[in-house]
């Protein structure tokens, strides 16, 4: 299976219900600091509206919900994987998305067979506090060379104007989130995400 080369990620349902019909492929949830019964609503909403538009829907963290709602993949950062119980997300068929940031990161994730690594920030990223630095296209480079044919998804302060030379660097996929949901125009921003990548 070959994922689609741009990446939203996105905190809320209603996002995907405006984002999918403009093309959207791949998308990921990731919900912070919600009651367990919001989060199940919109992993199960996102979930339809998914296999309504033909789009692979990545749910952020919470792979319990994710096997008990009959979802496909699972995205986990670094500390997600030590308290994740890796062999029943196996087991429930879930394909699997890992964060990177260093070269311990990156081996530890290399044993578990990821479907996908992600590495960031690539440029420095509004979005959260990290201890990382920015990573530059000179680590998306090594990280590609690294892990070979598994896809590498660049994350962090992306752009459609950055998004060539990341791409261009190694990168398969490109993750976006604030350039988006920041935008004065979000659907415009989108149709010109996907207009760069397909």
């Amino acid at each position: 299976m070959t994922l689609d080369r741009f990446y939203p990620i996105f905190d809320d349902a209603n996002w995907l219900q405006r984002m999918l019909p403009l093309g959207v492929k791949l998308v990921q949830l990731r919900i912070k600091d919600q009651p367990i019964d919001v989060v199940q609503q919109h992993i199960a909403r996102s979930r339809d509206l998914c296999r309504q538009h033909g789009a692979v829907l990545v749910v952020n963290d919470y792979w319990q919900l994710a096997i008990e709602l009959g979802c496909d993949w699972v995205h986990l950062g670094q500390e997600d994987l030590d308290d994740a119980d890796l062999k029943a997300i196996r087991a429930a068929g879930l394909k699997l998305g890992v964060s990177t940031h260093d070269e311990d990161e990156l081996d530890r994730v290399l044993a578990l067979s990821p479907e996908y690594v992600a590495l960031g920030p690539v440029y420095p990223t509004i979005l959260k506090q990290m201890k990382w630095h920015e990573q530059g296209l000179p680590r998306v480079r090594e990280w590609k060379t690294r892990i070979g044919s598994i896809p590498l998804v660049g994350i962090g302060g992306m752009s459609v104007e950055r998004a060539p030379g990341v791409f261009e660097a190694g990168a398969d996929i490109v993750s976006v989130v604030t350039d988006i949901t920041l935008n004065a125009d979000p659907e415009a921003r989108v149709r010109q995400w996907v207009e760069a990548t397909r």
